[in-house]
């Protein structure tokens, strides 16, 4: 069986009605995708009180809304059933210290006059003792009867404990890395400085 081939014409005399060489590609067809992602915006969000301190704490130093609600995410996030203290809360913000100590008294003192233990809105569920059986407002109870569940796609508390246990595991890992980060700072500038030291002395 033979595939029948067409021979190769070099000269050919239509060719330039056929393609013409003024052609230009249009720009409607081009498409650039974006490569920046979005930037994460925080859970916690500004009320009343917090843009009069903001707005007062905006003449003594540089603060934007959103630089406070994300110092404010991250204090909450990182603090969990107690609040971190002053030393680690310089270890998750990345402000200046005077910034950072100004927010964290605000911080605290509105937590402690806080009712609910957190300042950002959390799903209330029950508690390990079932002593929070009569409450309304509990999310996600557990059933009073068992009810047969395949064996395969069983949860069971031990995976929860398992998940919190990674969770926790993890923000300790977080943690760390801020203060490697922070460490690390501090060498560059320690750095920088011995060589203008050096330098002053060559001088």
């Amino acid at each position: 069986m033979v595939i029948p081939v067409p021979e190769a014409e070099s000269n050919i005399a239509y060719y330039e009605s056929l393609y013409p060489g003024d052609f230009r590609m249009p720009k409607q067809l081009i498409h650039i995708q974006p490569f920046s992602l979005d930037t994460e915006q925080p859970d916690y969000d500004l009320d009343s009180e917090d843009e009069t301190f903001v707005n007062k704490l905006k003449k003594k130093m540089d603060v934007g809304a959103l630089q406070f609600e994300e110092m404010i995410d991250r204090l909450e996030k990182g603090s969990g059933q107690q609040p971190v203290s002053l030393q680690e809360a310089k270890l998750l913000l990345k402000e200046d210290d005077e910034l950072i100590k100004e927010v964290f008294e605000y911080w605290s003192r509105t937590r402690k006059a806080c009712q609910s233990g957190s300042l950002i809105p959390v799903v209330k569920q029950e508690k390990r003792d079932g002593s929070s059986t009569s409450d309304p407002y509990v999310a996600f109870r557990r059933r009073t009867e068992k009810m047969q569940t395949r064996k395969n796609r069983k949860n069971d508390e031990a995976s929860y404990e398992k998940m919190l246990k990674l969770r926790r595991d993890l923000s300790r890992a977080v943690t760390i890395l801020e203060m490697i980060k922070r460490r690390e700072k501090s060498k560059r500038e320690l750095l920088h400085l011995t060589l203008e030291i050096v330098e002053k002395r060559y001088m």
